[in-house]
Order: C-alpha cells, then sequence, then structure tokens
C-alpha cells in the first residue's frame, strides 16, 4: 500500500506516519520472531544439559566400578553418549521445525478438498459460434454467496432479446453485480436457471462460457509484461488487427494521422508495469474495452465501467459501445444515470429482486418509479434524457 499510494502520501505529508506504521508492523512481525528463536534457545539449553547429565552420569559409573566394568565399553558409551548429545539437539530442532510444515501441509490439504468450479463432464457443449444471437433468460433466479447466507437474488425473471442494450441500475446493495455473478457463474445459482441463446449455462463448461462473454469491469486488472499480451493474452489476433483495435478505443490516433508520443505509449511491445501502474484510470478503461474489441463477443458486460472516469473517457466509451457493438447484446451496470439513457430498456433492481423492467421513457414517466427517483437524487431531467436520446439517435417519446 505505501509503495503503490507513495505519491498520496507525499501528497499529504503524511510520511512520519507512514514510518510509524511500517516500524510498529516489523515491531509485531520481530515479537513473534523474537519468540520463536527464545523457545529454541530455551529448548537447546535443556538438551545440552540433559546431554552432560547423562555423560557425567556415565563417567561416575565408570569411575565407580572400574574394577568390574571393561574399559573398551565404558569409552563406547561415553563415545555414543557424546554423539547422541549433539543427536538430541537436531532432533529437537527436527520437532521445532516440523509442525510449522505440518501446518502449511494442512492448508494444502484444505485446497485440494475444495469442490471445484463447473461440471466435470460439460454434457451440452454449445457450438463454437455460440452465442449466434445474444438473447439472455433469467428463469426464476434465486442466488447466495454460500451456503446458509441469505439470498441475494429473489426469483429473478426476465428475457433480453437480441442486440438489445439494456441498463441496469438500483442502489448499493440492490443486487446489480450479483446479476453478473449467476451470468459469468462466478457462483452457483441456488434456484431457477439461466439461459443463453437457449443454452442452459449451468451445463456449459466454465472456459467455454466466460470466454465467450466479453466483461468491462469497473477496475480493470493489468499485468506485467507487454500490451499485446495484455490485449489478447490468447494470441489469437495478428498485430493489425491489435492495432485497429487500439485505433478502435482511441488509444492510438487512425491511419494517416501522426502522435508520437501515443504511438510510443501505447505499441504493441510497450511495456506495462506492476497493475498498469504506468497507464491512467481512463487508459486502462480503454484497454479493457479493447480486450472486449478483441473478444468480438456477441454478448458484452459493462460493469460501472465509467464511474470513475473523467466526462471526455466516458464520451469515448459511450461512443465505441453504439458503434462497434451495435449489433451485439449489451448489459451495462451504471452509475451515471445519463449512460444509459439511450439504451432500448432500463433494469432497476430493488432489494435483490426485479422491481422494475421497461424503456427509459416509460419508467420516467411514471411518477412512483424507482427509476425516476434516482434520477431525481441525479438531477437528472427529462431534457437531459431527450437531447441524449437525440445525440445517439434514439426516439424521445
Amino acid at each position: 500500500e505505501t509503495l503503490t499510494g507513495l505519491a498520496t502520501i507525499r501528497a499529504f505529508r503524511e510520511q512520519d506516519r507512514s514510518i510509524r506504521n511500517a516500524e510498529s508492523g516489523l515491531d509485531l512481525e520481530n515479537r513473534a520472531y523474537y519468540m520463536t528463536i527464545s523457545i529454541q534457545r530455551w529448548l537447546s539449553v535443556r538438551l545440552d544439559i540433559f546431554g552432560n547429565v547423562l555423560i557425567l552420569g556415565i563417567a561416575l559409573f565408570a569411575a565407580g566400578y572400574r574394577n568390574t566394568v571393561n574399559p573398551s565399553k565404558i569409552g563406547v558409551v561415553l563415545t555414543y553418549t557424546l554423539n547422541s548429545r549433539s543427536l538430541i539437539c537436531l532432533l529437537g530442532a527436527v520437532f521445532n521445525k516440523s509442525f510449522p510444515n505440518m501446518n502449511a501441509v494442512e492448508r494444502v490439504l484444505v485446497y485440494t478438498e475444495l469442490t471445484s468450479e463447473g461440471n466435470t463432464i460439460p454434457p451440452d457443449e454449445p457450438s463454437a459460434e455460440w452465442p449466434e444471437k445474444g438473447v439472455i433468460s433469467f428463469e426464476d433466479v434465486s442466488l447466495a454467496y454460500r451456503e446458509g447466507l441469505p439470498l441475494v437474488l429473489h426469483g429473478v425473471s426476465f428475457k433480453i432479446n437480441s442486440g438489445e442494450k439494456v441498463g441496469i441500475v438500483g442502489r448499493t446493495g440492490a443486487g446489480k453485480s450479483s446479476l453478473l455473478q449467476a451470468l459469468f457463474r462466478i457462483v452457483e445459482l441456488q434456484g431457477g436457471r439461466v439461459e443463453i441463446d437457449g443454452h442452459d449455462i449451468s451445463k456449459i463448461e466454465l472456459d467455454t462460457l466466460r470466454g465467450r462473454l466479453a466483461l468491462v469491469p469497473q477496475d480493470t486488472t493489468m499485468f506485467l509484461g507487454t500490451l499485446r499480451d495484455n490485449l489478447d493474452p490468447q494470441g489469437s489476433r495478428t498485430d493489425a488487427e491489435l492495432i485497429s483495435v487500439l485505433q478502435r478505443s482511441w488509444l492510438l490516433p487512425p491511419d494517416g494521422v501522426k502522435d508520437a508520443v501515443a504511438e510510443a505509449k501505447f505499441s504493441l511491445d510497450a511495456t506495462v508495469g506492476d497493475e498498469g501502474s504506468n497507464f491512467s484510470a481512463g487508459e486502462k478503461q480503454l484497454l479493457a474495452l479493447g480486450r472486449a474489441l478483441v473478444k468480438n463477443s456477441r454478448i458484452i458486460i459493462l460493469d460501472e465501467a465509467t464511474s470513475s472516469v473523467d466526462v471526455e473517457t466516458d464520451a469515448k466509451l459511450q461512443r465505441t459501445i453504439q458503434t462497434e457493438f451495435s449489433s451485439s447484446t449489451v448489459l451495462c451496470i451504471a452509475h451515471r444515470l445519463n449512460t444509459i439513457a439511450y439504451y432500448d430498456r432500463v433494469m432497476v433492481m430493488d432489494a435483490g429482486e426485479l422491481a422494475e423492467f421497461d424503456t427509459v421513457v416509460n419508467l420516467f414517466d411514471k411518477e412512483d418509479s424507482i427509476f425516476k427517483s434516482l434520477c431525481n437524487e441525479a438531477n437528472l431531467q427529462w431534457s437531459d434524457i431527450g437531447h441524449i436520446r437525440i445525440d445517439h439517435g434514439k426516439a424521445v417519446v
């Protein structure tokens, strides 16, 4: 945390506090280490005393019975006893090290006993072109994150048509992200079923399911390596295709336009720092959009992808979504309601249930709708929605 937040620490002049926290952490770690070394020394001293007492006893016995005991036998016993002292100390050290090692083995065994994700033998593997249409259907879906925990989705049912753009809104904890958990099978359902193009996703291999859906998350994860590796980990695209993706993601200028800075920063062999530290938040979101373009999926999921970016980056994202994914089914969990004002329909989640599902116009016209109250809280007026829909070529009535 100190390394990643170094600029923030210096900006707020909190260096002394960070140093104190680091010293406190070191003291806490050394306290346990000091106790371990002290116990080892305590045991070593007592084992040495035990060995010395044993040798002394044998020597006194030999002196007392020197006329009846064979001296050669006494010499052999003393020799082995002298060696046994070091062996006893070694045995104690082995025992000291074995217990922590057994704890590590025990932890590994816990992981080996965990139930594997998904199906061992997928009974309903779809075609290589699946999903061809992008029709999504939830039928009475109930979801809990673990056995014994309360349900986070309660009997959710809806159908999203091919190529439809659907915004998902709701207050914190309403169940928006839980829908994505169900769609990607991050958590298995407690009841109901989810179908994509008529295929029950519970019967599809996880690698296939997750590999055929494209996700643009809120916090984009970047990996150490090159930009090429981060855009196309499977290596399925050519360099020309990846450069085209970067251009369509607004990271590289179009053909015929020169931008030396962008071409150096976003070349395919450019180095990506730890967690993408050499890219801004907006650039990482555009790279995540590029990953979705590389996948070329019929279903695109945006998980509050624009909540932490500036207005200009938001506009670029929305423009790309409208042009590049015009024939794809798009699900967008929205923090900014203006980003989904031009969508075909809006899904409003409330307390794990589907509260409303209709067009933006119809929901805004209902005075008692949750969507209308969310718009009022965001100070989003009908005139704003109308302008957004007109700009994107959508009807306002």
